[in-house]
């Protein structure tokens, strides 16, 4: 067995990023770009559901405007669905970056051996904070006030007929310096732990050979040290970034499940591009020692992690259905049947695709072992999880304006394309497997039974 671990950590060869991958990916990118700027022309054109001008809402305000609507909130102008577009995938994609670091901390704290012979693929997920540190806070500096109706002053104001009660009760927590201090303070706790574990990680591979075991072993446990203190950062902000960044769209409602709910989408949608990821980058003769084994763990991972967003979307909804009171089930009225009904058709397809979808085709033993089945359903996972985000987000900043139309894709195509660049940059500047940690072996003679 010991035999067969240095063979197959022998083999492994080094993640070349290519210069032909890498014009892909900008090709890719520029393709994107290009969409969306059309999509951002037809919308100032007064197509694809967009508007020219500004246009008003006319809606039957239920207690007070329960769903966050109020004079603001139904104010339309073509850039809120623009803006609308780029937080979604901004706050999308940070998770997905955070939740392969999460992910990384996770194995540390419970000395898993299992996933150290591609722990380099979320490691390296982390590098992606560092975009969305940027992108996420210039973001709400130039569209704060087209995508969160409680930065508006006069709702403050007891002399302006806009004044709301209820967001002035809210106001300790819901105001422009404290938002963006507490955003300041989630990006430097989380880039700041990961990093410090990315360069523990990085000092395995240039151990000296004749003490490396012992080396190894302490950057391991320092690792499982700052790997525990991540994960007590991480459950706080994890619950107080989905309020703020997504939550707050809605600023008149609130749930008590909605830190659960983001983290399941996050967590899911991250064990698929893990998933996704490893199966790709073995399919071009990468990661030789990861095998059926890995593979089933992981499609375990995403079938019961679909599981878990069911039952935490089923709560969430179930508890305010059966309770119907007015100020709390117009969430999901909008969802359901307001706006025209725009939504209804991705209100009932998000729940097939992110949950009937995996579960029914991770169900046997066999199929958690096939890259092809795998492959289909992590991608059908992240459509499926972009649904997701997409209902949290629209409804509440655009409602019936929304639609998928090329700012849509394009905006998603030049997330996805930052993504793998900043991803790819990373793996080819180590690695790709960590053969100097202490769980190497075990790693690599991992038997699912």
């Amino acid at each position: 067995m010991a035999e067969h671990a240095h063979t197959s950590i022998a083999d492994e060869k080094n993640f070349e990023f290519t210069a032909a991958a890498k014009r892909r990916l900008m090709v890719a990118f520029v393709i994107g770009l290009v969409l969306f700027i059309i999509g951002v022309v037809l919308l100032a054109s007064g197509i694809d559901g967009g508007s020219s001008g500004h246009e008003v809402e006319k809606h039957a305000a239920i207690t007070g405007g329960g769903g966050g609507h109020d004079a603001h909130a139904d104010d339309y102008h073509w850039t809120k669905r623009v803006f609308a577009n780029l937080w979604l995938d901004a706050v999308l994609f940070n998770g997905i970056a955070l939740i392969g670091v999460f992910f990384v901390a996770v194995n540390y704290v419970a000395y898993a051996g299992w996933s150290v012979v591609f722990r380099r693929i979320p490691e390296a997920f982390g590098y992606f904070l560092m975009v969305t540190a940027v992108i996420i806070p210039v973001l709400f500096l130039v569209s704060g006030h087209d995508l969160f109706h409680w930065t508006h002053a006069d709702l403050y104001d007891p002399s302006s007929p806009n004044y709301d009660k209820i967001l002035v009760g809210k106001r300790g927590y819901l105001n422009t310096p404290f938002y963006m201090i507490r955003m300041l303070v989630y990006f430097a706790a989380w880039i700041g732990l990961f990093f410090i574990i990315r360069r523990n990680s990085l000092k395995e591979d240039s151990l000296p050979k004749q003490n490396y075991k012992t080396d190894s072993i302490k950057l391991y446990n320092k690792n499982v040290y700052m790997s525990a203190v991540f994960l007590f950062v991480f459950a706080v902000t994890s619950s107080t970034s989905a309020w703020d960044w997504v939550m707050s769209i809605d600023a008149h409602w609130f749930s008590t499940m909605f830190g659960w709910y983001c983290f399941a989408s996050w967590f899911v949608s991250g064990l698929a591009t893990i998933t996704l990821t490893v199966i790709l980058l073995k399919e071009q003769g990468y990661l030789k020692a990861v095998n059926e084994n890995h593979l089933h763990d992981l499609g375990k991972f995403m079938f019961a992690f679909s599981v878990f967003w069911t039952y935490i979307w089923f709560s969430q909804f179930h508890l305010y259905h059966y309770a119907n009171i007015p100020e709390e089930i117009i969430y999901f009225t909008e969802r359901f049947s307001g706006h025209n009904g725009i939504y209804f058709g991705v209100f009932f397809l998000n729940l097939f695709v992110n949950f009937a979808f995996p579960f029914l085709m991770l169900m046997t033993r066999n199929a958690k072992r096939k890259m092809l089945i795998l492959k289909i359903v992590a991608i059908g996972i992240l459509v499926g999880h972009y649904l997701d985000f997409y209902l949290m987000v629209m409804p509440g900043t655009v409602g019936k304006h929304a639609g998928f139309g090329p700012v849509e894709f394009g905006a998603l195509i030049m997330f996805i394309s930052a993504f793998i660049y900043v991803i790819s940059n990373a793996l080819s500047k180590a690695n790709i497997v960590p053969k100097n940690d202490p769980f190497i072996k075990e790693s690599v003679n991992h038997v699912v039974v």
